[in-house]
């Protein structure tokens, strides 16, 4: 039996286009194509595709007003994993390096995963984590 659904993309509704493109390519290495112009962009990291699309395109777009958080949003998050405990610390100085606000500096947490967060320019969560102690 085929698969009902993909779950391939992660959509965020953006203040700024272009402060969250130059954030994720910086601080994250995403690529992107996008013109500067268009409201929708597509940003891809490996197997993974982020869309942005600004907040009030979205609102004209469905003929409905939204909610936002403010600060930040505690409601999700992005998980990137990389290979091990000294990368979680090196990638959380990238990104705020690159413009990201600290949430959790990395921890070692008692179920064994060393993590942090950090927040993009609209707030969201972005969770840098590994089980592995070390590259191997």
């Amino acid at each position: 039996m085929a698969d009902r659904f993909s779950f391939n993309t992660v959509g965020l509704f953006t203040r700024d286009n272009k402060a969250t493109v130059e954030f994720y390519t910086k601080a994250f290495d995403f690529t992107c194509d996008w013109d500067g112009v268009q409201p929708n962009v597509e940003m891809f990291l490996g197997g993974m595709r982020i869309i942005l699309f600004p907040r009030g395109d979205f609102e004209k777009m469905t003929s409905h007003s939204f909610q936002y958080p403010e600060g930040f949003n505690g409601t999700m998050e992005l998980a990137l994993d990389v290979p091990c405990y000294d990368d979680v610390d090196k990638e959380y100085q990238n990104a705020l390096d690159k413009g990201a606000q600290s949430v959790l500096p990395p921890t070692t947490e008692p179920w064994g995963q060393r993590t942090c967060y950090v927040a993009d320019p609209d707030g969201n969560l972005i969770e840098i984590g590994s089980f592995n102690k070390e590259r191997g």
